[in-house]
């Protein structure tokens, strides 16, 4: 709901342009990162349960915020909180990615490497199946009271974390998995730079080319949350089949083909279906590529790693949405979807060097 309402409260009840946008976006990236790293030291330090919901909580906090005043600045207070930041799939850390560092440790602890895969994909579909039922339903209401409504949704959510137990963590160790985490951590930050500077735009591109309504908009958001949540079931053939590197270059390198089309497609229809095969491209390969750093770092390290990879992915893409919100300003629209397709490659190319066409993933 909030990355269908964020760009059509900004550029419309707000009147601001597309730069101011990109720094909203920009101020809640580095919010985010910056509570995903002491996050992700409390998950291992403290105990994930409580950090779990600390973290969950800034999203309520964020959306109460962002309703209470109609002002800019109330905003981007509520932005930082609640992570308002559409840099990346729902697996990924979307909006409230604080908390994804954490949610990846905690199943991790209940799963095994053989079952992760299944584990990540099954809750990513769950999550892209409330997704699309919040895109449909951000048309019912006003973008201002679309944050009330996300205030109520994601603090009704804080309640099933209750009966969750995973293990009380509280010994001060040693981070050893230096390798590892370093190479995830590089490829997160060209994924992050590739992430910001198209992906929270594509929203406001369809606003600013072609002037969709919201509630139209709604509508495509809607298919394309639900081809991204059914398309997630088959990561975990997906990964037998292909191992993570090449599902992750085989279903990326697709998408920044499709993305490489959009500012050239003048047919409205044509445009639309890119944007719904979009996400479901991006996020495909995530519940293996989660599963592989997972398996890859000591249990005890978890929170902090993946901590550090988040935050690597939203350090980059924070200045990358900023530039695309002034390269949109100035009306050089084609321009970022350039960008993106040279940096999915070379992205492609470290996985290859760094873990190889087919990894070892060896069990804890």
């Amino acid at each position: 709901m909030i990355v269908l309402i964020l760009p059509y409260y900004v550029l419309q009840d707000l009147h601001y342009g597309p730069f101011v946008l990109g720094l909203v976006y920009t101020a809640a990236t580095i919010g985010t990162a910056g509570f995903a790293l002491l996050f992700g030291f409390l998950t291992d330090l403290w105990g994930r349960k409580g950090t779990l919901f600390l973290a969950g909580a800034l999203l309520p906090i964020g959306s109460l915020v962002a309703f209470s005043s109609g002002t800019l600045a109330f905003l981007f207070v509520g932005a930082i909180l609640g992570g308002f930041s559409a840099t990346g799939s729902r697996a990924a850390g979307s909006v409230g990615g604080a908390a994804q560092p954490i949610q990846s440790a905690v199943i991790a602890e209940f799963t095994t490497v053989r079952n992760r895969t299944f584990w990540f994909s099954l809750f990513t579909f769950l999550s892209g199946i409330c997704g699309a039922a919040g895109m449909l339903a951000a048309r019912i209401f006003s973008a201002r009271e679309g944050f009330l409504v996300a205030l109520i949704t994601s603090g009704v959510g804080l309640l099933f974390l209750l009966p969750i137990h995973p293990a009380k963590n509280g010994e001060r160790t040693r981070i050893r998995s230096h390798g590892v985490i370093g190479k995830f951590s590089l490829t997160a930050a060209v994924n992050g730079l590739s992430q910001g500077i198209i992906m929270p735009f594509l929203i406001p591109f369809f606003v600013l080319v072609y002037h969709t309504p919201k509630k139209t908009m709604s509508f495509y958001g809607f298919g394309s949350e639900l081809v991204a949540a059914v398309a997630i079931l088959i990561a975990p053939q997906l990964e037998r089949r292909f191992g993570f590197v090449k599902s992750v270059a085989l279903t990326r390198g697709l998408g920044a083909v499709l993305l490489l089309l959009l500012p050239w497609t003048r047919i409205f229809i044509l445009a639309a279906i890119i944007y719904m095969l979009t996400p479901a491209l991006r996020v495909l390969a995530v519940p293996a590529q989660q599963t592989a750093f997972t398996a890859m770092v000591k249990r005890d390290e978890m929170g902090r790693a993946l901590a550090m990879n988040q935050v690597a992915r939203l350090a980059a893409s924070s200045g990358a949405v900023t530039l695309t919100g002034y390269i949109f300003e100035t009306a050089e629209i084609a321009l970022p979807f350039y960008a993106y397709a040279a940096l999915v490659g070379v992205s492609l190319a470290m996985y290859f060097r760094f873990f190889g066409a087919n990894p070892e993933v060896r069990p804890e």
